[in-house]
């Protein structure tokens, strides 16, 4: 089953956009994540709509952080992307009328709501700067910097 990664993909955009304190366009991201710059273009559409990023256009145009990451959240650019659930699985019939599946149904429902909100929680909580911070140190120690 394939899995949606524009999470993932707004998150890696965003932090290359946020590196390079520039503009960026979306064929420099597309060659630098091995993207195709469309689905970047669309990606990213998400992160403009909520302000967290703004685009130029022209010469000297492209992409550039509109708002302080330290105060965006994971969640915030989740919510940005009008993802639509976060887990795949559900009922195998909307309108069961078997009372088993219907009990199945709603103890499923639970767990994924209860997991969804652990994991929305989880994801306000974070910080995009806090991941790019978390990176570079990362980076220094692998390469041996203080």
């Amino acid at each position: 089953m394939r899995r949606d990664s524009r999470l993932s993909v707004a998150l890696h955009a965003l932090l290359h956009i946020e590196e390079q304190g520039k503009p960026v366009t979306s064929e420099m991201l597309g060659e630098r994540m091995k993207t195709n710059p469309v689905a970047l273009r669309r990606t990213l559409a998400g992160l403009r709509d909520a302000g967290i990023v703004s685009a130029a256009k022209g010469h000297g145009g492209g992409w550039i952080v509109a708002r302080d990451l330290r105060t965006v959240s994971v969640g915030d650019v989740y919510s940005a992307l009008g993802c639509a659930n976060l887990f795949v699985i559900g009922p195998h019939d909307e309108e069961a009328r078997c009372p088993l599946e219907q009990a199945v149904d709603r103890e499923v429902a639970r767990a994924l709501d209860e997991a969804e909100a652990l994991l929305l929680k989880r994801l306000q909580g974070v910080k995009v700067r806090s991941i790019i911070d978390e990176a570079w140190t990362r980076k220094k120690a692998r390469h041996g910097h203080a």
